[in-house]
């Protein structure tokens, strides 16, 4: 990347929104039955997809003082891009648009735009300290077509050029943003108009680059003959010239538009199955940038933009569906190979694991997802199983006394299953922890679904929470034995992939078998051979030597995964103290999942009345703190 003195690449100035997408792929909207939320807007996609590219991303606009704003602001935040330009109106909503896919062509799309914050934002809000500290400032064609925001995007241009930054406009053209269609009409992508063509090329001579389909080019030139289109606006431009043309494609005009594109600077496309057009545009802008401002050439930032587009165009969505550096490199490396970017298993995980959002370097993780052995207390005590239920949310409580006595924010975590702990999962999530969530049937070997079939379940579940598999595997099972259960397990690895949640999976030796740390080893290569790639493991207390073997398992199969944790099996405190120990130095084990040795006695105490809520609470927050010294200490 070239360096820079300027603490930002590139400001991204026009619309932001929430896009909700129709989930049922073939459907019209009227029949739509559920729509996935995702962030919207193309200049809130390019700031997120060159973000994702590796640049320093700023967002200038403004989102609501509610829900749909703060989810904008803090999807951004997640892939790096500075908010400190984004505003929060506290008059205004959101901007939403709702948007459907027939085929790869056909999208039915309402824009709810009327009065929305994004549109609000005024020349005053438009800092020209703010706009000298990047190397670029984009801008989209939408905000061209209101007075208002007009203002606002002259004022950032003059700001730009009087301080040597650099300009660039996607045409952005929305027949229905301009008033040229009905409001309901937002699938239509071009309607000549003479007014919408004068009220550009007032404008485009300011811009360094210029960025639009054909169509968008027909529209500020003012003829439907692209080469025409060109020259007129060459007439008010001194600009460089990005012509996108689909799966042709694209072609860079620096200078006199020639008689044919293909005598431009024409950079081919690569070829995928097409889901559908949405997006693409954004995404080709992103990687354009990306060339653009690391000065690689028109040549290289035309391969990054072509092969962005047909990445997002064989996907759902347009935001999430944005390449990382990684994954763009990767697949230009072989696109060739890559006719169906959304099938091929190696570029998939690449996406799945190089968009996660939040980081865990170190985990103490309070697991209480236990079920049979608290029913099994429970009855030991004589109460009613209705007592597990308070029981959860007091252990909860516990734990959140002692993750705030020692300062674990960002390193705290929770196993806790929805059968008795459904009130526990929904107060802690959205708190910023750590959150494990079983579905295994308890004791099920072979492995069974505690609720059935898991696809069916994950709808219902939040993102944040991290589905937690444990069977008990066997390197050396029968094979029809082996086969069900690996069955499973890549059922449960796809649907998470498929859902967007991550996966522990725990892998615990039976205990009538042999078990030693190589079978671990060889049980873990067995998933990897299956293609089953968990973002994490859960595995028992292992060698100093064991671990290193698992942990070369683990770089070879998957250098993404992020990593292991130690169960307890309710071991003392003094065999864990031990088992961290060995531990000490293992990259890969972030830290521990341990229960029953927190909570195991004090809960029989407690279900046998010789405890009150507070007595269990002191015991178990004592005995998570000293778990947590233990790992800090373990050399």
């Amino acid at each position: 990347m070239i360096s820079s003195s300027k603490p930002l690449d590139l400001i991204c100035m026009g619309r932001v929104a929430v896009d909700l997408y129709g989930q049922q792929i073939g459907a019209r909207l009227e029949d739509m039955g559920s729509f996935a939320k995702y962030l919207g807007g193309s200049s809130g996609n390019v700031a997120y997809g060159t973000a994702l590219q590796g640049l320093k991303s700023s967002m200038l606009a403004r989102v609501g003082d509610e829900h749909m704003g703060r989810f904008l602001r803090e999807e951004l935040e997640s892939v790096g891009v500075d908010t400190s330009s984004l505003i929060t109106d506290k008059e205004r909503l959101t901007a939403l648009v709702i948007l459907g896919i027939k085929d790869e062509d056909t999208f039915p799309l309402i824009f709810y735009r009327d009065n929305c914050a994004d549109m609000a934002i005024t020349a005053d809000d438009v800092k020209e300290e703010y706009i000298a500290s990047a190397r670029c400032l984009a801008i989209t064609g939408t905000h061209l077509s209101n007075p208002q925001t007009r203002e606002a995007v002259l004022t950032a241009l003059k700001y730009a050029r009087r301080n040597g930054v650099k300009t660039a406009l996607d045409i952005d053209y929305r027949p229905v943003l301009w008033g040229l269609t009905s409001l309901g009409d937002g699938e239509t992508r071009f309607v000549e108009s003479q007014q919408v063509t004068e009220q550009l090329l007032e404008v485009l001579g300011l811009f360094d680059i210029i960025v639009g389909t054909e169509e968008e080019f027909h529209i500020a030139g003012g003829s439907t003959d692209t080469v025409e289109a060109l020259r007129e606006v060459r007439k008010v431009s001194d600009g460089v010239f990005v012509c996108k043309r689909g799966p042709l494609g694209c072609s860079v005009f620096e200078n006199a538009i020639p008689d044919d594109l293909d005598d431009g600077i024409t950079v081919k496309g690569v070829r995928v199955e097409v889901l559908n057009v949405l997006g693409a545009g954004d995404a080709f802008m992103s990687g354009l940038l990306r060339g653009y401002l690391n000065d690689e050439g028109w040549e290289k930032a035309c391969s990054y933009a072509n092969a962005c587009g047909a990445l997002v165009v064989s996907r759902h969505g347009c935001a999430p569906s944005m390449p990382t550096r990684e994954e763009l490199d990767n697949y230009l490396s072989r696109a060739h190979e890559v006719p169906r970017p959304d099938l091929d298993e190696h570029l998939n995980h690449l996406h799945r694991v190089t968009t996660r959002k939040a980081e865990w370097d170190e985990l103490s993780i309070l697991a209480f997802d236990h079920r049979i052995q608290l029913v099994d207390m429970a009855r030991e005590a004589g109460v009613s199983l209705d007592r597990i239920k308070p029981l959860k949310k007091l252990i909860l409580q516990a734990g959140q006394e002692a993750v705030e006595k020692a300062g674990l924010k960002g390193k705290a975590g929770i196993l806790c299953d929805g059968t008795f702990g459904q009130d526990v999962l929904n107060e802690i999530t959205g708190q910023g922890w750590w959150i494990g969530r079983p579905i295994e049937l308890p004791g099920s070997r072979p492995l069974r679904m505690e609720h059935g079939n898991i696809g069916s379940q994950l709808i219902d579940w939040p993102l944040e929470q991290i589905v937690k598999c444990l069977v008990f595997f066997h390197p050396e099972d029968d094979h029809p034995l082996r086969l069900e259960q690996e069955k499973t397990v890549k059922e449960v690895y796809q649907a998470c992939c498929k859902s967007g949640h991550e996966l522990l999976v725990e892998v615990i030796l039976p205990a009538d078998m042999e078990r030693n740390d190589e079978l671990y080893a060889r049980a873990l290569k067995r998933f990897y051979n299956l293609g089953v790639k968990p973002d994490w493991w859960k595995l028992p207390p292992l060698s100093s030597q064991g671990w290193d073997e698992l942990s070369g398992v683990i770089s070879e199969r998957d250098s993404h995964c992020r990593g292991i944790v130690i169960l307890g099996l309710d071991a003392p405190e003094d065999e864990l103290k031990a088992a961290f120990a060995q531990s000490a130095g293992k990259p890969l084990v972030k830290g521990f999942a341990v229960g029953r040795t927190i909570f195991g006695q004090p809960s029989r105490e407690w279900l046998a009345g010789e405890i009150d809520d507070q007595g269990l609470k002191d015991k178990i927050k004592q005995n998570y703190l000293n778990l947590v010294a233990m790992w800090r200490q373990r050399g």
